[in-house]
This record gives C-alpha cells, sequence and structure tokens, in this order.
C-alpha cells in the first residue's frame, strides 16, 4: 500500500498490529533489491507493508529525517520498534521485526 503525508497516520500509526513502511524511490537499485523481499516477508508473516515514494512525497520523508534509501520502519501497534537503513537480506530483515 503506498502510504503519503495525507493518510499515513490513518494506515500506520491508527493500526493495531506490525506494519513494514519502506521508504524508496523508483531510480533506487537497492530499494528495487529489498522490495520483493519485504512483501513475502509481510505476506509470509500477516504484517502490513507500506510504502513511501520520497519522491513523490519528500516532506513527509523529511519528516522523518530520512537521508538514505532505503529506510524501513517496523512499528508494533503504531510505535517505532525499528529503523533499517540500505538493503538487508531477508534473514536480517527478519531479526528486526
Amino acid at each position: 500500500m503506498l502510504v503519503n503525508k495525507h493518510n499515513y497516520e490513518n494506515e500506520v500509526i491508527n493500526y493495531n498490529g506490525t506494519v513494514i513502511v519502506d521508504f524508496y524511490a523508483d531510480w533506487c537499485g537497492p530499494c528495487k533489491m529489498v522490495a520483493p523481499i519485504l512483501e513475502e516477508i509481510a505476506n509470509e508473516n500477516g504484517i502490513k507493508l507500506c510504502k513511501v515514494n520520497v519522491d513523490n512525497d519528500g516532506e513527509l520523508a523529511m519528516g522523518f529525517g530520512i537521508a538514505s534509501i532505503p529506510t524501513i520502519f517496523i512499528y508494533k501497534n503504531g510505535e517505532i520498534t525499528n529503523k533499517i537503513i540500505g538493503y538487508r537480506t531477508k534473514d536480517e530483515l527478519l531479526k528486526f521485526i
């Protein structure tokens, strides 16, 4: 699910459960590499996956201090529990969740 500054609070912060938020850009190689891994993890574990395109919603990205992509936030019941910067393998990502 693509989220932006208008629906981020409702889709991510107000969600009761685990959410992976992927800050990415279409031109970013590591972002393209990690995207299918995040989808796989979300599907296998019943986790909500939200994506923020930093080119289209730079204001939201700047609000979270995103300086490098991919940056991945793990939320549990509206609270950020982990922040991952850069490409990671599936096993590495699972450790953060």
